[in-house]
């Protein structure tokens, strides 16, 4: 028999339900203050059981505050699971769980606010001798904890380029080093709705007070230019760029721009690397509290200790900066238990009913929120997982402000800042704010970090703390086994000091960091069929949406086109049953935060030939999404996407790399894998958390893509028939290239191959090139869906829901498309990760600005052209050419969200 206490934790006396400390199997017997209790059921870790009896349609109760209703009487030693908990263990395998859910979800009712009950007490006590750490003094305001020199693109166009400008200064000494902040937004051709928060957050990184120089690169004509942050920032008061900076605009080549844009970098590097760091007041701190891959003891552990942390910094005069607004919902009461004034807390509700309305409009509530990892780790809903966020505000700490997305700190004190629930995108808010420092707690153990703001990882339980040591900095689980939280506290903030003193984080010792700023969502307002009241009573199945609006999948057959009977030959390569351009190892990461940790093993595994000689280059696809954002629709299109790439043609070997604590996991992606009629023992599964870390986790993929023993590919001859192209223009586009680029896809067709074109490209919308392909000028329907392998070969046009190239490139790539060749006039574009891409052109203006970046150039009538064009195609998909973009590093990959999706 079993003791409460070493078995269960209860979050308040008064509550009804504990919280299971680890895993206890059906049949388990505990003895519950005298009285002896047994399992019927299996309870994992994190999930909760019955402690005092509970009557059907009662509240079962967290820190007082109810979560769910019992569906039947519930009895001490009763498994408390709902319909969306018990279905996300069932999906892991777990035996001996119940047949039906014992509760439901308590429904979200929209809070009411009651002024009486308002507390407007005193902040916490200022310590009496304020401390200090070793900082770097800026003149615009506080002192950073890092030196870094930023390089930041305004726009999404401009990503690739500041990745591998920042890497060519690798190792350079320059105070904390280069950095690179790429990231999704602004890419489009038209101004996002993110536009605002965009532009506030832009104009916030440059001055927060870790960057000791920047350089902010825009592209000819971005909608979100160097220009537009400059008038942004006067606009609305911001003080000048104190550090040595410099706006940037490429113009030419991508090697040239590289060149160039390096000389204004290289003389602040003797500037910043010498900058010292002296001892400046406590009061400069600004902490980010953030928390990711939470877990039933976030709100035990890991979040308390970090807001008890937060408040002495605010009793020395700094700041403590709580987010992630969706993650608040249902704990209100517990926000507002203390705060400034009235002002603050209507300013709170305001900012909650505001997010609460955008997620609405397009189609998702709240309870949407906690990902797959989190129900899985005992966060069953949004309340639950709420009144644990809420913890980082200990009780006795006033909430002393509350600001937009990004927007600068008022004043020192305990702030709450508008952002989603997805972590990377509230991090880059904050940061956005003024934070130097980010307390990131963890049940599942996230292992994010930022490039230049350092990240203090605190995680819930010290069995996962020992799992992933070299990841984690704080063991907060320490509380669960008898330490007292003063001493954690104290403990823990000697720490922050040390680190923000210069003390490497595990994050900054790991060497790996990413930046996502909250993304654009399509919908400005409500709409009829789609939207959803803030009452969150409304419902309906995704079959009811429009089918443009959810992406809904088409017949994917082909369009009656025109073809010839040229065969322009190509040396393939036979891989296993099929010939194909290239044979590609893929390591697929299922969601945003195990990306970079991806690309980094496909990097190794392409240096080291893990796989042998079966593969010709190893590939990952970092990207922003299975987590932190709404199901529905936008989760649809996602799995297509991803489906797409690990069963492409091109795809010989794949690896899933999920982060463990995502709403789309490995789990996940087995029984869509099933359901696409596939045999996941087909793929590789790794996990970065299950596996114990990032050394380990590297092995495991290491050993998989060695485990095989796959002939190399042998060459074959072939055609253009056999390939699958996706044929391009951006930019204008004369009569006899539109015609040129027909005769491509004509003789690509023709030869019993497929051309996929974009609906919202500028081929579609040429009449001379719907004439000349189609034998027509009447407009063109899709024929799939964004991400849709088509049923036949032949003409296809793809569903595209933006105009962002890389979004539309990763779209190609998932319908089976092996090459894009695309015409360029007035810019060129990025390459593609996974899919080659092939720009030429025929405009004077760009061969003159941007010939080196050009695969080709397109000169004389269509036909020449056109025989220009295949040769190209031929070329690469033979490998005796290597495109442009893909050599000069200037890559990318980006999964659309569509009309529907938004961050939550």
């Amino acid at each position: 028999m079993l003791r409460f206490d070493e078995v269960g934790v209860l979050p308040e006396p008064e509550d009804n339900a504990a919280i299971c400390s680890r895993r206890l199997d059906a049949g388990t017997t505990i003895d519950l203050d005298g009285s002896v209790i047994t399992l019927p059921h299996t309870v994992l870790e994190g999930h909760r059981f019955v402690v005092r009896p509970v009557r059907t349609g009662e509240a079962v109760t967290s820190w007082n505050t109810p979560f769910a209703r019992a569906s039947r009487d519930l009895v001490p030693g009763d498994y408390v699971c709902t319909p969306t908990s018990l279905a996300a263990v069932t999906a892991r395998g777990v035996e001996g769980l119940p047949t039906e859910p014992s509760a439901t979800n308590e429904p979200l009712d929209p809070y009411q606010l009651d002024e009486s009950a308002l507390s407007f007490g005193a902040q916490v006590t200022s310590v009496e001798q304020p401390g200090t750490f070793l900082g770097y003094p800026r003149e615009q305001g506080a002192a950073g904890t890092r030196n870094h020199v930023v390089v930041m693109a305004t726009s999404s166009r401009s990503s690739g380029f500041v990745t591998e400008l920042a890497r060519r200064f690798d190792g350079a000494a320059a105070g904390d080093g280069v950095v690179p902040v790429a990231h999704t937004e602004g890419g489009e051709d038209e101004a996002p709705n993110n536009l605002d928060l965009l532009l506030r957050t832009l104009a916030g990184f440059t001055l927060n007070p870790n960057v000791g120089a920047v350089l902010i690169i825009d592209t000819e004509d971005d909608v979100v230019s160097g220009q537009a942050v400059q008038d942004y920032m006067t606009e609305h008061g911001y003080p000048s760029i104190k550090v040595p900076h410099a706006f940037f605009t490429r113009r030419a080549g991508f090697e040239h721009d590289l060149t160039t844009a390096g000389a204004l970098i290289e003389p602040w590097l003797p500037i910043v690397d010498a900058q010292p760091r002296v001892e400046v007041p406590l009061a400069d701190l600004k902490i980010a509290l953030q928390c990711g891959g939470s877990d039933a003891f976030s709100g035990i552990s890991a979040n308390p200790l970090a807001g008890l942390v937060g408040a002495e910094v605010i009793k020395h005069g700094g700041a403590a900066v709580l987010a992630e607004t969706d993650e608040l919902i249902g704990a209100e009461p517990y926000v507002l238990k203390n705060v400034r004034d009235l002002a603050t807390a209507k300013r709170f509700l305001s900012t909650i009913k505001s997010f609460k309305e955008r997620v609405g409009w397009h189609g998702h509530t709240a309870e949407g929120n906690p990902s797959g990892g989190n129900v899985y780790r005992g966060l069953y809903n949004i309340v639950l997982k709420s009144i644990g966020a809420a913890r980082k505000l200990p009780r006795e700490v006033r909430l002393d402000h509350v600001i937009d997305y990004g927007e600068p700190l008022p004043g020192n004190g305990y702030i709450f800042m508008d952002s989603p629930g997805n972590d990377l995108e509230s991090v880059a808010g904050q940061i956005g704010s003024g934070c130097n420092l980010i307390f990131f707690t963890t049940g599942n153990g996230s292992i994010t970090n930022f490039p230049f703001v350092p990240t203090l990882k605190f995680v819930t339980t010290s069995a996962r703390y020992e799992r992933l040591h070299a990841e984690m900095d704080v063991d907060a689980g320490r509380y669960l086994t008898g330490t007292a939280m003063t001493e954690l506290t104290a403990d823990t903030f000697d720490l922050t000091v040390r680190v923000a003193s210069g003390e490497p984080s595990a994050g900054e010792r790991a060497g790996h960091s990413q930046v996502s700023i909250w993304r654009n969502w399509r919908q400005k307002g409500p709409r009829e069929g789609i939207s959803i009241s803030t009452d969150g009573r409304m419902s309906r199945k995704l079959t009811d949406l429009p089918a443009e609006d959810r992406d809904a999948p088409l017949d994917g057959l082909p369009l009656t086109g025109l073809g010839t009977n040229a065969r322009t030959a190509v040396r393939l390569l036979q891989v296993d049953d099929r010939l194909v351009p290239e044979s590609v190892g893929l390591i697929l990461p299922t969601s945003l935060c195990s990306g970079q940790i991806a690309l980094r093993l496909a990097a190794q595994a392409e240096l080291e030939k893990w796989a042998g000689d079966a593969v010709t280059r190893m590939v990952a696809l970092p990207h922003t999404e299975g987590c932190g954002s709404s199901g529905g629709a936008s989760e649809e299109t996602f799995a297509r996407t991803m489906l797409g790439y690990l069963l492409h043609p091109n795809t010989r070997m794949a690896l899933l790399l999920e982060h463990g604590c995502e709403k789309t996991h490995n789990d996940y992606f087995r029984s869509r894998l099933v359901e696409a009629g596939a045999d996941p023992a087909r793929f590789g599964w790794a996990s970065i958390q299950a596996d114990g870390g990032l050394e380990a986790v590297g092995t495991r993929v290491r050993d998989w893509f060695g485990s095989f023993d796959l002939q190399a590919p042998v060459e074959y001859d072939g055609t253009v028939g056999e390939l699958t192209v996706g044929l391009e223009a951006r930019g204008p586009l004369s009569d006899e290239t539109a015609e040129a680029l027909a005769l491509i896809g004509r003789e690509i067709v023709g030869s019993g191959g497929s051309v996929v074109l974009s609906s919202r490209g500028a081929l579609l919308a040429h009449k001379v090139f719907r004439t000349a392909a189609f034998g027509s000028s009447d407009q063109l329907e899709s024929t799939i869906a964004h991400g849709q392998r088509f049923v036949e070969p032949g003409w296809h046009v793809m569903r595209m829901p933006g105009t962002d190239w890389m979004e539309t490139a990763t779209g190609f790539g998932a319908g089976g498309v092996q090459q894009i060749l695309a015409h360029v006039a007035g810019g060129t574009l990025s390459a593609q990760r996974f899919v080659p891409v092939v720009e030429f052109s025929n405009d004077p203006e760009t061969v003159a600005k941007y010939g080196d970046d050009l695969d080709a150039v397109a000169t004389g009538d269509a036909a020449e052209q056109a025989r220009t064009g295949l040769d190209t195609i031929a070329a690469v998909a033979g490998r005796r050419l290597v495109p442009k973009a893909v050599a000069s590093g200037n890559v990318g990959f980006q999964i659309t969200r569509g009309l529907l999706g938004t961050s939550m």
